[in-house]
């Protein structure tokens, strides 16, 4: 989710919420690798019942890397992505559920912003292929050497989009690495695994959500099922909490900031493509053994206990004398709910983000079940409204003594070298030099003048304090343009002078702040999406046609009346196929993924929808000081246009690509020692999966349509890989029941239930409308 810095936020307020994980590494003996036995006990000492895959977060590092060499190939990246399920299931060691859910078709409010990243990263790689044909002809005329430039078929990271040929790929070689791991590994025999790949639609962490609302609304569950989670976007830490779970784990790579990248012309460290001056790398030892290539470190993972933040929650969000009963579960939610306005993937942030406000003042909660109260919104819109003026002055002035004492920091720096170098065999030596360091004749003496002329330099030094302040330079990533002389991107609207709301609303726009009815419109449009947010956090997809129109959010004074703006959103609404949906987020350069008479619709002069696909377009920096932060002004697609171009040219698609572009269902696979296989053998067509042979899990079984069954070998879609000869595996359709399917069976709107277990002496929350424990 677009929190900006918030996880970065949360685990420096809350720092015991993060624990490194242990994990146990494959050895080897005589050449052989002997892997690691996940039967046993965890050496996190912590045993989890589910793990959560969020699969794009691990298909995307897997298939283009940052900090090791790429793929060369479609196999090598599948067999990458095999390698890190392997690293998770090792650290965890689910014993009932494996679930990897890949991104399927989203809401159209979430396929703004993959349109947005899509164009962005077609622009950028243009510009980027410009500046380096550019540079290389300046250096090469100036003399300059760069090695031979690689001609190699660049990954276009925007196939990893429901529809293309390589995610309908990817769920084949998935498909064939779970039935291998169920018949060969012993950890994964007694496991149930789901696989929702991108032909189920929805995002992945919110059909994860949807699995787990289900599931622990049957009269079977075990409130004290561990749940973990993997995956790196901040919007996890909030699904989690909304679940209610008193266990739950999320699991994510430890992020290590500024990591050095080689310069993208001469693939020197150092600096970047800007600055290159074309000089040969020199050869460092007799070998080169010192070459500037950085080794790839491998990635280590960190675990967010969620149990440990609700109970920091819980000392900070309980509040005594309230003129209503306390329920930390509501405060949780209304936390939950607060964060979307600092920023989230559907609406465009608050321009004033310090929302401070009193309960006492609301006489009640925010939310309730996924539903919100606009009334008592509209009192926190208003009270942050009334400070609007002051919140953008004071951001103004941090701002600016900020850059302050960054550029007084970096100046000092500049002016004086290190603290002290020490002489002798402590003093620093280049590499290669024959000649020795002096001796040290006495260690406790070096060692005191070290410390004595360290703290003289620093006592010469004025405001030392100031330059040694890690509170204001901790975190911030340094880029090579924060340079003094590099002049500030203009701001037409500056919010901390007088006027700014006839400014902000004449540029962004392009209306008089005087014209209350399309403020009106524009807020109407905000309280709307802040009600379809919070369903979709607790409760599912309200509408999949439902998205914010304009780029820009209206300020928080311009929330009044808004307690009967929003009614309820369209009812049977559905999503986008697979390739409806690569037209509505590719740019024109990525119209290779579609078949030909669609791509036509992208580039034709007489297509109908050509004004969809802009060439070029602007990025607002709205504030920002770069092209990434600002916002990329595209226009918005028109459904029915779209649909209606699109009929024209359906006829045109060949069996395989209408394959490709239908709605698919989970998979489910079991070994052939669980429980539930004898049962799969006997199926008849809709059978519904007995609870007690399945670990409480729940729904409807289906036949495919191209099974993997016992004894029956599987292909191997990758030829580096092995068939599997004596499969052990069994998979078949899930259908995993939505909200929306219990109101259609019982007539009335699902509410979340308070269910509580006596065997179990544990309480939790129902949020998908069935009684967790009857």
């Amino acid at each position: 989710m677009g929190v900006p810095a918030f996880f970065r936020w949360l685990s420096r307020k809350y720092p015991s919420i993060i624990v490194h994980c242990v994990e146990e590494k494959g050895k080897e003996c005589n050449g052989v690798r002997i892997p690691v036995d996940t039967t046993k006990p965890n050496p996190n000492e912590v045993e989890f019942d589910n793990l959560y895959l969020d699969m794009n977060g691990i298909i995307h590092p897997c298939t283009h890397p940052e900090d090791k060499p790429a793929p060369k190939n479609e196999d090598e990246m599948m067999v990458a992505i095999f390698e890190y399920i392997d690293r998770l299931f090792n650290i965890v060691r689910p014993r009932r559920v494996l679930y990897m859910a890949i991104d399927g078709v989203a809401p159209r409010a979430k396929m703004n912003q993959q349109r947005s990243r899509r164009f962005r990263a077609s622009k950028e790689g243009v510009e980027l292929v410009e500046e380096k044909n550019r540079m290389r002809e300046e250096i090469i005329q100036r003399g300059g050497y760069l090695p031979p430039e690689e001609i190699k078929e660049r990954f276009d990271s925007n196939c990893i989009t429901p529809g293309t040929e390589f995610m309908d790929n990817l769920a084949h070689c998935l498909r064939y690495y779970v039935a291998d791991r169920l018949s060969n590994d012993p950890g994964w025999r007694n496991v149930t695994v789901f696989l929702s790949d991108a032909s189920v639609p929805g995002e992945g962490e919110h059909k994860i959500m949807d699995f787990v609302r289900r599931q622990r609304a049957q009269p079977n569950h075990d409130p004290n099922t561990h749940h973990c989670l993997c995956g790196a976007d901040a919007d996890l830490i909030m699904l989690g909490l909304a679940t209610h779970e008193p266990n739950f784990t999320i699991i994510r790579e430890e992020f290590k900031p500024n990591k050095p990248r080689p310069c993208a012309l001469c693939g020197q460290m150092g600096h970047e493509i800007k600055d290159c001056q074309g000089t040969a790398r020199e050869k460092q030892g007799q070998h080169d053994e010192f070459a500037d290539t950085m080794p790839a470190a491998e990635q280590e993972f960190i675990f967010i206990r969620l149990c440990v933040l609700r109970e920091y929650l819980a000392r900070e969000l309980t509040m005594a004398s309230l003129p209503f009963p306390f329920d930390f579960e509501r405060s949780v939610d209304d936390w939950v709910f607060m964060c979307f306005f600092v920023g989230n993937d559907f609406l465009p942030h608050l321009p004033s983000l310090e929302i401070r406000c009193d309960l006492f003042l609301l006489k009640g909660y925010l939310t309730q079940n996924g539903y919100v109260n606009l009334e008592r919104v509209e009192m926190i819109m208003q009270a942050v409204g009334v400070a609007e003026d002051n919140i953008f002055k004071k951001r103004k002035e941090d701002d600016e003594s900020f850059k302050r004492r960054m550029k007084e920091k970096r100046k000092r720096m500049k002016q004086q070298g290190p603290a002290y170098l020490t002489t002798g065999q402590f003093a620093p030596h280049a590499l290669g030099r024959r000649d020795r360091p002096e001796p040290v004749q006495n260690a406790r003496h070096q060692a005191y003048d070290m410390r004595m002329q360290s703290r003289e330099q620093h006592n010469k030094t004025p405001n030392s304090s100031l330059y040694n302040d890690s509170s204001d330079s901790r975190g911030v990533k340094r880029k090579a343009e924060d340079s003094d002389s590099e002049p500030e991107p203009e701001d037409n609207v500056r919010l901390w002078e007088e006027g700014w709301k006839q400014r902000y609303y004449k540029t962004k726009f392009d209306v008089e702040v005087t014209d209350e009815d399309f403020r009106k419109k524009v807020v109407k449009s905000y309280v709307e999406g802040l009600c379809w947010v919070l369903r979709y956090y607790y409760q599912g997809c309200a509408s999949w046609k439902w998205y914010f129109p304009f780029h820009y959010a209206p300020f928080a004074s311009d929330f009044k009346d808004i307690k009967d703006m929003f009614t309820e959103f369209e009812k049977e609404t559905k999503p986008f196929k697979p390739l409806e949906q690569l037209m509505g987020v590719f740019p024109a350069a990525s119209g290779n993924f579609l078949p030909q008479t669609w791509r036509n619709l992208m580039t034709s002069p007489v297509s109908s929808i050509i004004d969809f696909y802009p060439d070029d377009f602007a990025i607002d920096l709205n504030g920002k000081k770069y092209a990434w932060q600002g916002v990329a002004l595209l226009p918005f697609v028109d459904e029915r246009r779209l649909r209606a171009a699109l009929a024209d040219v359906y006829p045109d698609l060949t069996p395989e690509e209408v394959k490709r572009n239908s709605l698919g269902s989970d998979i489910m696979f079991v070994g052939k020692s669980h429980p539930l296989s004898d049962f799969i053998h006997e199926l008849y067509r809709g059978t519904e999966i007995p609870v007690e042979l399945c670990h409480g899990i729940q729904g409807t079984l289906n036949l495919d349509d191209d099974p993997i069954l016992p004894d029956k070998p599987v292909r191997s879609p990758i030829p580096m890989l092995r068939d599997i000869s004596q499969n052990s595996a069994i998979g078949i359709p899930n259908k995993v029941l939505k909200p929306g399917d219990w109101e259609k069976g019982n007539r009335e709107p699902w509410r979340p239930q308070l269910g509580f277990n006596p065997n179990r002496q544990q309480a939790h929350l129902d949020q998908s409308g069935f009684r967790a424990l009857g």
